[in-house]
């Protein structure tokens, strides 16, 4: 494993880095600890929409990308309900480029009507085309609200509303830059060929006069255990019906994550999962399966989601999936198959940690979960799981009252 090393500005920025000499790139990964569930319900998708306006020019710096190609460089950045995450490559001679401009776009945006109306709409087209005019594309409206009755994941990361984006004013755009977008909530994560006090010089350097905003104290409401199966039943005009299941589990940083993960890789990891080999395979139930965890930082959702082959009703298509749930709490997965999981983990875990990009993106997250060299013990917890641990969550999370239910049917 790689040596981890931090340094934290005056100003609450928090650098986390890692030198790797077999790369001539350095990566610089920018996580703000701001996403969707940090919306008010009435104004959602601020977060999605600053992914776009962080691109749109800065106080000094017009055009975001233009400089950084011209050093050779390349970037992108992602939202989801937690976090907002910024990332970029470039060339170890050029790496001052990333510092500079990353750290203007944390000073100040160069905020403007024109420029909040190009990101708007281009932010309102993706909601047209991802949730409106592809198939199943209100999935996440539709089930989040139903697993979800108190808590701000009930609605998904592009917003719950396309009005909540067209009515974005600018003040209301500036007020949530200055809340969120600053040096004490964000974290700075520096790999490639890169020394420690080279990555230390250039941030003191390029962010350490940006001023501390005092970020406000969060407290969300947290969801209430779900006491009663919730369902709901829609038509669409869509190629064939789909399944989609949703329980409630526990958040990233639980002793009980390790199982949850691997119960859902023992299900769908590939064409020798149960529900592959078993549903599809097997008996012909669903031409499609899978299943997967949300994994966020609060209690999320361990997901299942299906399209039946014609013919089979998605009443019969939910019992089969019921089966392969009881199995799994009333019977142990064997030593082989649970080794078989594991070691697949454990080999994405060391491919992934051989990329610097990669190593960015999590020493970030893993900074943020509570310390950047957890990322080290991952392999040992998931090696830890127990076929009896994974008996106890099964029946703890595949509860019916703990279940949501989408019945998602095409137009006959």
């Amino acid at each position: 494993m790689f040596l981890i090393n931090r340094h934290t500005l005056s100003n609450g920025l928090r650098l986390v880095h890692s030198q790797d000499d077999t790369t001539q790139m350095v990566a610089l990964n920018v996580l703000y600890d701001v996403g969707a569930r940090d919306e008010a319900p009435d104004h959602t998708g601020f977060a999605h929409l600053f992914e776009h306006l962080m691109f749109g020019g800065s106080a000094h710096i017009p055009d975001f990308d233009t400089p950084l190609q011209l050093a050779g460089g390349d970037n992108n950045a992602w939202t989801n309900n937690d976090i907002t995450n910024y990332y970029l490559t470039v060339p170890a001679h050029n790496v001052e480029t990333g510092f500079w401009l990353e750290s203007d776009r944390m000073l100040a945006l160069d905020f403007s009507e024109d420029s909040l109306s190009v990101q708007r709409e281009v932010v309102m087209e993706e909601f047209k085309q991802r949730c409106l005019n592809q198939p199943y594309g209100d999935v996440d409206h539709l089930l989040r609200p139903l697993a979800y009755q108190v808590h701000p994941y009930r609605w998904p990361t592009i917003g719950k509303k396309l009005s909540h984006i067209a009515h974005a004013t600018l003040q209301e755009v500036k007020d949530f830059f200055y809340t969120y977008y600053a040096p004490d909530n964000a974290i700075l994560a520096v790999t490639g060929n890169l020394s420690f006090e080279e990555a230390v010089r250039l941030t003191e350097k390029w962010f350490g006069s940006i001023p501390r905003r005092h970020i406000p104290f969060r407290d969300l409401p947290q969801e209430p255990p779900q006491t009663e199966e919730r369902r709901l039943t829609v038509e669409r005009q869509v190629p064939v019906d789909a399944l989609y299941i949703a329980f409630h589990m526990c958040d990233r940083t639980h002793p009980d994550y390790y199982a949850y993960d691997i119960l859902s890789d023992v299900l769908s990891n590939g064409l020798s999962s149960r529900l592959n080999q078993r549903l599809v395979q097997q008996q012909g139930v669903f031409s499609q399966i899978d299943a997967y965890i949300s994994g966020s930082r609060d209690p999320g959702l361990f997901h299942l989601y299906g399209k039946p082959v014609q013919g089979i009703s998605l009443e019969e298509a939910e019992t089969a999936i019921r089966r392969e749930l009881d199995k799994l709490q009333q019977e142990p997965v064997g030593e082989e198959e649970l080794e078989k999981v594991k070691n697949k983990f454990e080999s994405a875990q060391v491919f992934s940690n051989l990329n610097y990009l990669q190593v960015a993106n999590h020493l970030a997250w893993f900074e943020l979960l509570g310390d950047a060299s957890l990322i080290a013990q991952e392999v040992d917890k998931y090696r830890a799981v127990t076929a009896e641990q994974l008996m106890a969550v099964a029946r703890k999370a595949f509860r019916r009252e703990n279940g949501s239910i989408l019945y998602y049917k095409a137009v006959r």
